[in-house]
């Protein structure tokens, strides 16, 4: 399944929180902002995206559990 939604980080502590969750779920995990995308289990390449503006998350995953926990993070 592929799913596509907008995440805002507000502060350091949600991209900790953030980059924890999705390195523990089963499946591909990138984020995009611009014509920039990097894998979202990369805590550094979190940091080298456009954090002020939000960002697109695209997860391709069975996990329907994962999804759920994605959706604390959704604008």
């Amino acid at each position: 399944m592929r799913k596509t939604m907008n995440i805002q980080f507000d502060s350091y502590d949600m991209v900790e929180r953030f980059s924890r969750d999705v390195a523990g779920m089963p499946g591909e995990f990138d984020l995009a902002s611009g014509r920039r995308s990097v894998d979202a289990k990369s805590f550094l390449g979190i940091f080298s995206l456009d954090l002020s503006r939000p960002v697109i998350l695209t997860a391709v995953t069975d996990d329907v559990a994962a999804i759920e926990k994605l959706r604390a993070y959704q604008l």
